[in-house]
């Protein structure tokens, strides 16, 4: 994964409530196993119509939008456990979600691949998403080491809570095998120190 400690950019707004995983990745796409290329299914049926013509006024086809964060409504990520949701965000290119709320399975699918899920108050949300309406050029500030997310050029910022190990993770561009190639030296000398214990015995 990539490392991730600072990100600016500007936002796409999806402030729809409820968004669940089969929205954001439809059903008939879960035989696909590389993750490659899998953010041409990101929300398939909204982005297009029938005849496979873009959807103009869906945000994510609104070419005034643009930037690595998406900034949804409130529940996000609700319905089945699918990891493919949070493939499928990846790689279309968002690297933080934005939401007064998530659901717990996304969430720890979405930290597993790189993909930051920050959730805030839901004035903060409202805030953040009547900014970027009124000025789609608008700075979304995330600084994952002091947990903040803000609005730039505007005193406007909330804290954020993240797992301190994904948190690490992130910030070194580890997933869960890399964590542990990190620290082999330590988990050795750990081991060792166990051996000699009971050896004393």
């Amino acid at each position: 994964m990539e490392k991730f400690t600072r990100l600016v950019t500007t936002a796409v707004p999806l402030p729809a409530e409820n968004i669940d995983t089969d929205q954001i990745t439809p059903a008939r796409f879960l035989k696909v196993t590389d993750k490659l290329g899998f953010g041409n299914h990101l929300f398939k049926d909204w982005r297009f119509d029938e005849a496979g013509n873009p959807i103009t006024t869906f945000a994510l086809n609104d070419k005034k939008f643009t930037g690595s964060i998406l900034v949804a409504g409130d529940n996000f990520g609700c319905g089945s456990s699918r990891e493919h949701a949070a493939w499928a965000l990846t790689d279309y290119g968002f690297k933080v979600i934005v939401s007064s709320y998530f659901a717990d399975i996304f969430k720890g699918n979405a930290l597993n691949n790189g993909l930051l899920p920050i959730q805030v108050s839901a004035v903060f949300l409202t805030v953040l998403l009547d900014s970027i309406h009124a000025n789609p050029a608008t700075n979304v500030i995330v600084d994952l080491e002091q947990q903040t997310i803000s609005i730039e050029n505007q005193n406007i910022f909330e804290a954020f809570e993240i797992d301190p190990y994904k948190k690490i993770c992130m910030i070194n561009g580890y997933d869960d095998i890399d964590f542990l190639i990190a620290n082999k030296a330590k988990i050795e000398a750990f081991e060792k120190s166990r051996i000699l214990e009971f050896a004393s015995l």
